[in-house]
């Protein structure tokens, strides 16, 4: 099994800059004015700060079969 970020768009506010997106390490978040970012799995390292900086919870880190 290995891990996979996904995003809870109704748990994210789409109100303000996403603070996760500068703390990604690769640069796999991106956003679009105040939308729910969006992972670039192509970068994404799934290494969980994002989703442990995500104050909402909207960026999570689970399993994946």
């Amino acid at each position: 099994m290995s891990k996979r970020l996904f995003i809870k768009k109704d748990n994210c506010p789409q109100s303000h800059a996403c603070p996760s997106v500068k703390v990604c390490p690769v640069g796999a978040l991106s956003q679009v004015g105040f939308n729910a970012p969006v992972i670039d799995y192509s970068k994404c390292i799934a290494c969980g700060k994002c989703s442990n900086f995500c104050p909402k919870k909207a960026l999570v880190l689970g399993e994946q079969n």
